[in-house]
């Protein structure tokens, strides 16, 4: 039986969604990656740096499969290390700092149950490449999400001080993730050729499962509404300019280096 073909479609769209996919990754990867030491207890330090590298991992396949469509010869070490600042597309939400530790983990609960939402989809796309990462990123995720849903849950539920850093966490994150549900001309073409999902078209199951987890860690979700403050067109804030001075910095001043 012959392998199923790659469906046909704007060669650009799919680049930007791709680096896109990958960007998040690799910069949330990045900001989880800061706690390695650091954590407050050695069990959470292990977990946290475990989450790190499957980010990391699937940032390689995401942005080695952008390189590949797009047809100059960059990889994904060429990517992560070599473009500048304006051209990543992560959005603002992984970028915020880490915090405290309720802080990071806030900032990764939101980012999981989106996250677990788009794989899910993408495991169905009409691209077979695009599907095969999602599947093998999927068992990873639904890992992520179970695992900082109930760190949420017990935190949210455990002292007043808990609780109190956590509800801080949730009222300055939340306006963040209005940005994860809004679309632009790219995916459009993409939903439309059912390589990705649209990205309002998850915004519903994502609230299904980020009110029921708040609600359980008696956390109160902010009654502000969404608001995009930017992030994957390419505006950022001074935060990524942090992170890849630090990222980047081996591969920049020794160019081409190798082990």
């Amino acid at each position: 039986m012959a392998a199923a073909l790659a469906p046909v479609v704007d060669k650009a769209a799919l680049f930007e969604f791709l680096t896109r996919t990958g960007d998040n990754t690799l910069i949330l990867g990045h900001r989880v990656s800061e706690w390695c030491g650091h954590s407050p207890v050695l069990e959470e330090d292990i977990a946290l740096a475990n989450t790190a590298l499957d980010l990391i991992g699937q940032t390689q396949l995401w942005l080695g499969l952008a390189g590949e469509v797009e047809g100059k010869g960059r990889s994904a070490d060429d990517l992560a290390y070599l473009r500048d600042a304006a051209e990543f597309r992560n959005v603002l939400l992984v970028e915020r700092p880490n915090g405290d530790f309720g802080f990071t983990l806030m900032r990764q609960f939101l980012f999981d149950a989106w996250h677990f939402e788009l794989l899910t989809a993408l495991a169905g796309s009409k691209d077979p490449r695009v599907a095969e990462i999602a599947a093998k990123s999927l068992k990873e995720v639904a890992y992520h999400l179970e695992r900082s849903a109930d760190l949420v849950i017990r935190l949210g539920d455990g002292t007043p001080e808990s609780r109190k850093r956590m509800q801080d966490a949730l009222d300055e994150l939340w306006s963040y993730t209005g940005e994860l549900f809004i679309g632009d001309a790219s995916d459009d073409v993409l939903a439309e050729a059912g390589v990705a999902p649209h990205p309002a078209s998850l915004k519903d199951k994502w609230s299904v499962v980020v009110s029921r987890t708040l609600a359980e860690a008696t956390l109160k979700v902010p009654t502000s509404s969404y608001v995009h403050k930017g992030g994957k067109r390419g505006v950022h804030t001074e935060h990524l300019g942090f992170i890849l001075a630090e990222m980047q910095f081996l591969q920049r001043a020794y160019p081409g280096a190798t082990w």
